[in-house]
């Protein structure tokens, strides 16, 4: 477990970051702000598109970041909505290819801890790599 002042810096660097989440459909910018396990930090937001398929979502930008830069052990995520939501099915499951063990941080628009899990509370029975080993 981290530290209440090591959650909300990351609570704040998402909610920091969501102010450039690009959403003129929604109008529901989300933030994210991942720390691996190396300490290095990567934040996400979300980038809407016209053809609603290719928006991505700012939880997968912020661990697609930390991948591209060669990281792939990670520590906590914190995720920033206006009203503390939970991420989608496809950034659990992502989540989940890099770790159970990682928390999740939900926080609301003013900064407010809603809720701490690990991605195996999020995403219970996770399909993982290990399922695509011949067994």
């Amino acid at each position: 477990m981290i530290k209440k002042e090591e959650q909300q810096a990351l609570i704040d660097l998402a909610n920091e970051a969501r102010r450039r989440a690009y959403v003129p459909y929604s109008n529901y910018p989300v933030g994210a702000a991942l720390r691996t396990k190396s300490g290095r930090l990567y934040t996400g937001v979300n980038v809407e598109n016209a053809a609603y398929p290719q928006t991505m979502c700012a939880e997968r930008v912020a661990i697609f970041k930390a991948v591209s830069e060669g990281e792939m052990e990670f520590e906590v995520i914190a995720v920033v909505t206006n009203n503390g939501g939970s991420p989608c099915g496809g950034c659990r499951q992502v989540m989940a290819e890099f770790g159970l063990d990682a928390l999740v941080l939900l926080a609301d628009g003013a900064g407010a801890l809603q809720k701490v899990m690990t991605v195996s509370e999020l995403l219970p029975e996770a399909f993982t790599p290990k399922h695509l080993q011949n067994g």
